[in-house]
């Protein structure tokens, strides 16, 4: 009788706390309009870390964008002029009123270093002179990628017009001392060469063609590039041997076109077929 109470007494007990849970349980859940505003815009990704617990994600595939080919710069070139008039004035500035400094001879010619209006700028005799456009033909030459390269040329373009004189004090001796009594009013056909390399390049060439030709790295007739110096024989020296046939010295410019000072004065000539008869070698000195 006494476990028939407990039992009665156990139930009852039971009855009575179910519904006081069930009560506590419903007291903390919001109302279902309350739960739905609560809810993440955006549902997990189950691919995740978060969701699978485990890092499964791998880098991006990118697909590598090609590179563009870039087109090979186009050639820069060097402008010219070939006075196309006798004896032409070479003017200090662009103009008529400007006071002749020089005359041009009927095909002689010059880089152009700037054009103001009608008149073309170039170097005459270490200064700046002015040649009308109408007394002028305009060539060009393909300018090379050594930027060394064209500074001697330029330096041997100050120089156009310059009288030639034999044996003319050389700007250093060989070995970098200069030399007193050097001017830059006249050159031979070594010194001008030893000077345009030293102004432009800092190269120390020898006093001579015969010294020089040793100099430097042999170049084929046939791999001449701007820049290169080209030895000559001449009718006195063409029939002796090795370096004592060397007589003239001349900077190629390309397409057959030389700077180089005989006779006369410095000049831009293309070479003739008594030059190329008397061609002996190529040094190339930078």
């Amino acid at each position: 009788m006494k476990k028939h109470k407990k039992f009665i007494c156990l139930a009852l007990a039971l009855a009575f706390t179910f519904p006081i849970y069930a009560c506590d349980d419903n007291a903390t859940l919001p109302p279902s309009n309350e739960l739905e505003n609560t809810l993440p815009d955006q549902v997990p990704n189950p691919e995740t870390p978060e969701n699978n617990g485990s890092d499964t994600s791998s880098p991006p595939v990118t697909t590598p964008t090609p590179t563009p080919e870039v087109e090979p710069p186009k050639p820069k070139t060097a402008k010219y002029i070939r006075c196309t008039g006798d004896n032409v004035n070479l003017r200090s500035g662009a103009g008529t009123s400007f006071t002749a400094i020089g005359q041009a001879e009927k095909g002689t010619m010059y880089a152009v270093i700037g054009q103001t209006g009608n008149w073309y700028k170039v170097n005459y005799q270490n200064k700046t002179a002015y040649l009308y456009s109408e007394y002028a033909a305009v060539f060009t030459l393909e300018k090379s990628d050594n930027e060394k390269v064209e500074r001697v040329i330029e330096e041997g373009y100050k120089l156009l017009g310059v009288p030639y004189v034999y044996g003319a004090v050389r700007l250093h001796d060989g070995k970098g001392n200069l030399l007193k009594g050097f001017t830059v009013n006249k050159f031979d056909c070594s010194s001008l060469v030893q000077y345009a390399f030293y102004k432009g390049a800092n190269v120390l060439l020898d006093v001579t063609t015969r010294t020089q030709v040793v100099q430097g790295k042999y170049v084929k007739k046939s791999e001449l590039k701007r820049g290169d110096c080209i030895y000559f024989t001449n009718e006195t020296r063409q029939y002796k041997t090795g370096v004592e046939r060397i007589g003239h010295v001349a900077i190629y410019l390309g397409n057959d076109y030389i700077l180089h000072t005989a006779s006369d004065y410095a000049r831009i000539e293309k070479m003739s077929s008594t030059r190329h008869k008397f061609y002996v070698e190529t040094r190339r000195f930078v």
